[in-house]
């Protein structure tokens, strides 16, 4: 009964490690991705929806929930001004179903 109650502790605990909680450096040095802003979604690589809970989080499929502590963070991101400095482009999608990868060759970033 012991070694099932670990096993499911396990899974529900990975399950929550791989979701996309994304923490906003100020400083490029200690991002993992750099990320620009788009104002329309056909020049996105990734629609993102920003939830407003962590359990609604995404499995890298643009439902982002950003932390407010960086220890509590899958990924760091870093906004920059200039779309030639990005590896990723994003546009802040309004619906959740919105949300999605558009360029599918970038989706390692954000594992």
């Amino acid at each position: 009964m012991k070694k099932l109650l670990f096993l499911a502790t396990i899974l529900l605990v990975s399950n929550f490690m791989h979701a996309q909680k994304v923490f906003s450096v100020n400083n490029e040095a200690f991002a993992d991705v750099k990320v620009y802003v788009v104002n329309n979604e056909a020049f996105a690589d990734l629609l993102v929806y920003k939830v407003e809970n962590e359990a609604f989080a995404g499995n890298n499929n643009g439902k982002w929930y950003f932390v407010s502590n960086e220890a509590f963070t899958k990924k760091k991101i870093y906004f920059v001004e200039y779309k030639s400095d990005a590896d990723l482009i994003i546009y802040f999608a309004e619906y959740k179903s919105d949300a999605g990868w558009k360029n599918s060759s970038k989706k390692h970033l954000m594992y």
